[in-house]
């Protein structure tokens, strides 16, 4: 039974599962369909816990595929993903709909892979950084800008949680390091703090150089979730943030396109001794 505090990590787990097991038990959706009275969507929105199943609809589903005996753990997850509050509740004025489930899959990764080149990854930005980035958008009040500074630093804490804080690699293309985002003193500010978090024994920083030459992930940054063992058989997600919407993908072959090209700019990359190297070079420059 996996062990989280997210809510969205929680349906995950439901959904999964219960796909899982219509397909051990060698059942079709159509045969859900007639045995639960319900349509095709509404059984996928079971498989995608989009709806969280009540306890008749478990009942009926386990004793259909043969597990009765799941229904307890089925139960407790249910409630605890029904009942779980998300840290950035009270931001929910800078949280787009499209945005909070990849806030809740990330509070419950394990491990996370990043590629970067036009930003440092939110991961590790300090909050004058964050500020300065944020205020790109000319639209946004003073609020609403220190609302998503807020977001942005409460999502780090994934990196510090006592119990199993995630695992980061993170992959930040040179030119990002010579990009100005705020004044030298935020520029300043923000690698040094890269230097202190690259030390880290959890976080691997490695930085894409100029002359690296192509690579799979041209056409611009990307993360990689990947959640507990508990999660059997799920292969992960990728997430890419645009202007309007952010874009999710989950089917196996499309997440091992994405870990090909991050295995690919892993070996592009300056080893970590390398980039710590640039890293401080970069530094130099700006306080010079």
């Amino acid at each position: 039974m996996v062990a989280t505090s997210s809510p969205a990590l929680l349906r995950r787990w439901i959904g999964l599962n219960l796909r899982q097991l219509r397909e051990e038990a060698g059942k079709e959706r159509s045969e859900v369909m007639q045995r639960l009275g319900l349509s095709c969507a509404q059984v996928g929105h079971l498989e995608t816990a989009e709806r969280l199943p009540s306890k008749p609809v478990l009942e009926i589903l386990l004793d259909f595929y043969g597990k009765p005996d799941r229904l307890p753990d089925f139960l407790r997850i249910v409630e605890a993903a029904r009942k779980g509050k998300n840290w950035w509740d009270k931001l929910s004025g800078a949280v787009p709909s499209w945005f909070d489930l990849f806030l809740g899959l990330e509070a419950g990764a394990t491990e996370v892979f990043s590629f970067d080149a036009y930003v440092v990854p939110g991961l590790l930005q300090t909050p004058a950084y964050a500020e300065a980035v944020i205020r790109a958008d000319p639209e946004l009040t003073d609020e609403q800008v220190q609302q998503r500074v807020e977001l942005r630093l409460g999502r780090q804490n994934i990196l510090d949680r006592t119990e199993e804080p995630v695992r980061l690699w993170a992959i930040i293309d040179e030119s990002v390091l010579h990009r100005p985002r705020g004044n030298t003193e935020v520029m300043a500010e923000q690698l040094d703090h890269l230097i202190k978090l690259g030390e880290r024994p959890r976080i691997d920083l490695q930085i894409l150089p100029l002359n690296a030459g192509a690579h799979l992930a041209q056409s611009g940054g990307f993360q990689i979730l990947k959640f507990p063992g508990e999660m059997t058989g799920d292969p992960g997600i990728v997430y890419l943030e645009g202007l309007v919407e952010g874009r999710y993908y989950e089917k196996p072959d499309e997440v091992a396109l994405y870990e090909r090209a991050m295995t690919r700019l892993r070996v592009q990359a300056a080893n970590q001794e390398d980039s710590q190297a640039m890293l401080r070079r970069a530094a130099q420059e700006v306080h010079k």
